[in-house]
């Protein structure tokens, strides 16, 4: 429900038309079997949410990076129409994968929450 939300509310400013509905929708269906895939063997804390403080950046790259590229995917072929441009749609899909990525590093870093405070 959080991603159709989420996925709306960007579609409702960029006159998107869904595809970013899609892609939520999408990648919130796959991280539950994602996070069941990478999942350590003591488990998760129920209350922990997904940060550099509290799992570690190697932990977080390995959970933020495939979703970021899932989702980039998703949006990106909708938005292209099907695969008839697929290595320049693909290349959009890992620059801008690599970039969201980063971004979102820096901002973990930034607003650290847990024990970098």
């Amino acid at each position: 429900m959080i991603g159709l939300i989420m996925g709306i509310s960007i579609d409702m400013f960029y006159d998107s038309l869904g595809l970013h509905a899609a892609a939520c929708v999408f990648v919130m269906y796959l991280r539950n079997y994602y996070l069941s895939a990478i999942t350590p063997q003591g488990g998760y804390d129920s209350s922990a949410t997904p940060s550099i403080a509290t799992n570690g950046i190697q932990w977080f790259l390995i959970y933020t990076f495939p979703l970021v590229f899932v989702h980039h995917a998703v949006l990106f072929y909708i938005e292209a129409g099907g695969f008839d441009m697929f290595w320049f749609t693909l290349w959009k899909i890992i620059t801008s994968a690599i970039f969201t990525t980063v971004v979102t590093v820096i901002v973990q870093f930034l607003f650290p929450s847990g024990r970098y405070r």
